[in-house]
């Protein structure tokens, strides 16, 4: 498994329609790629973003950095949507679960 975990913050006068159909898109794009496994977001009561994509390995996450449409979505969400973000991509060092059912 690999995970990206993308933190932001949006710019105050972004226009929200617009940014949730772009969001949308790309996530329907992204759930299309081979080695995609799953797509999450949160957001913090004071507007912070936590979204996590999960992978099947990194050459499946470094080939969704590298699809055009999503390529073009970044440039547009650094000029028009996000103040800040914070992207961290890695191979989880360790990995516990817990499931009710199974004790």
């Amino acid at each position: 498994m690999f995970l990206v975990v993308f933190r932001n913050r949006k710019r105050a006068d972004i226009d929200a329609t617009a940014y949730s159909r772009d969001a949308e898109v790309m996530e329907q794009l992204a759930a299309q790629q081979p080695g995609y496994l799953g797509f999450k977001s949160y957001t913090a009561e004071d507007g912070e973003v936590i979204a996590l994509s999960e992978w099947a390995d990194e050459d499946a996450a470094l080939a969704w950095r590298r699809v055009a449409h999503h390529a073009e979505m970044q440039g547009k969400g650094r000029s028009e949507y996000y103040e800040s973000y914070t992207l961290f991509a890695g191979t989880p060092t360790r990995v516990h679960h817990f499931r009710r059912d199974e004790t």
